[in-house]
C-alpha cells in the first residue's frame, strides 16, 4: 500500500508510554479467546464477557480516570503511527468529500494511540479489546500492538489489512455521525438477544462496507493500492468473521450467537464498497 501521497491526518492523541492509574491490567490475547468461548457458549455479546474481565481486574486495582501525562496532539513520526495517521488522513479526505457532495459537513473522529489500557467516553478499557469506536466521545481507540497480533494470531499480514481495520472503526464513525448508531440500538433494545445480534450484524457489515468505499476513493485520487493489497484486506476480513473465530475457538458455529458477520460475509460486503464506491450500495438493513 502506498501512503507516499497521502495527508497526515493531526486528528491523533497519543497516550503511548503514559498509564492510566495503577497497573496495567491486558487482557491479552489468551483472555479474548477464553471471552469469546464463553460468550458463544452463553450467546451472549463477547464485549460483554470482556467488559466482567476487565470490571473483575479494576475492583482487585487501584485504577485512575486521568492519564499520567498529557498526550502528545498531532501527526505522530515513527513508522508505525505514521501509517495510521496517513489512513486516517485518507479517510477523513474520502468522507469530507462524500458528505460536501450530499451538502453536509463531515466531523472527523480523533484517533487515540495507547498502550495497554485507556480511559475512554465508554468506559476504561484495555489492549485485549482490540481496536473499537467509542460514539460517546466519538473516538477511535487502537493499541498498535494489536496490529502483531493481527498478523500472528489471525493470519491476517500486510499493511492493507491494518488499514483496512481502522478505516472499519471510521466507518462506524460515520454510522454515528449520519444517526444508524442511534438508529440500530433503539431498535435492539424493543427486540431479544438473537434479533439484537442480528442488528448488529448489519451494522458491522456495513462498517465493512463503508472501508470499501475509503478504500475507492482513496485509490482513484491517490493510486494507494498495490498488487496483493485487495487480497491482504479479504483475509483480514475472513479472520475477523464470526465462523472463523468460532471454529478456532470452540470447533463449531452457532450462527445465530453472531455479532460482526460471518467470513464470506464480511469479504463480500467489503468488496461491494470497493467496487462501487457508493454509500447506497451499503444498505445492509434492506
Amino acid at each position: 500500500m502506498r501512503t507516499d501521497q497521502s495527508r497526515r491526518s493531526e486528528n491523533i492523541e497519543d497516550y503511548r508510554g503514559r498509564r492510566f492509574g495503577g497497573k496495567p491490567a491486558g487482557i491479552g490475547i489468551g483472555g479474548i479467546l477464553i471471552a469469546l468461548a464463553l460468550a458463544y457458549f452463553f450467546n451472549i455479546d463477547p464485549r460483554t464477557v470482556l467488559g466482567m474481565q476487565q470490571a473483575a481486574r479494576q475492583m482487585t486495582q487501584p485504577q485512575g480516570g486521568e492519564a499520567d501525562g498529557p498526550p502528545v496532539v498531532g501527526a505522530p513520526t515513527d513508522a508505525a503511527a505514521d501509517f495510521v495517521a496517513a489512513v486516517l488522513g485518507d479517510t477523513e479526505d474520502t468522507w469530507g468529500e462524500i458528505f460536501q457532495a450530499a451538502g453536509e459537513r463531515y466531523p472527523p473522529p480523533k484517533l487515540v494511540l495507547f498502550s495497554e489500557q485507556v480511559s475512554t467516553g465508554c468506559g476504561f478499557a484495555t489492549s485485549g479489546a482490540g481496536p473499537f469506536y467509542c460514539p460517546a466521545d466519538q473516538k477511535v481507540y487502537i493499541d498498535l500492538s494489536f496490529y502483531d497480533q493481527l498478523e500472528r494470531e489471525f493470519q491476517a499480514p500486510g499493511d492493507f489489512a491494518r488499514a483496512y481495520v481502522l478505516a472499519h472503526e471510521v466507518g462506524h464513525h460515520v454510522q454515528t455521525i449520519i444517526g444508524t448508531s442511534a438508529k440500530v440500538r433503539a431498535a435492539q433494545q424493543r427486540g431479544d438477544q438473537e434479533q439484537a445480534n442480528q442488528l448488529q450484524v448489519r451494522m458491522e457489515l456495513q462498517a465493512d462496507c463503508y472501508a470499501g468505499i475509503w478504500a475507492n476513493h482513496a485509490n482513484r485520487s491517490r493510486q494507494i493500492l498495490e498488487e496483493g493489497d485487495i487480497e491482504e484486506g479479504l483475509q483480514a476480513a475472513s479472520a475477523v468473521g464470526d465462523d472463523t473465530i468460532q471454529r478456532r475457538v470452540q470447533g463449531h458455529v452457532v450462527p445465530e450467537s453472531f455479532t460482526h458477520g460471518s467470513a464470506r460475509q464480511r469479504m463480500e460486503w467489503f468488496q461491494r464498497g470497493l467496487q462501487s464506491g457508493s454509500m447506497d450500495a451499503c444498505n445492509t438493513f434492506q
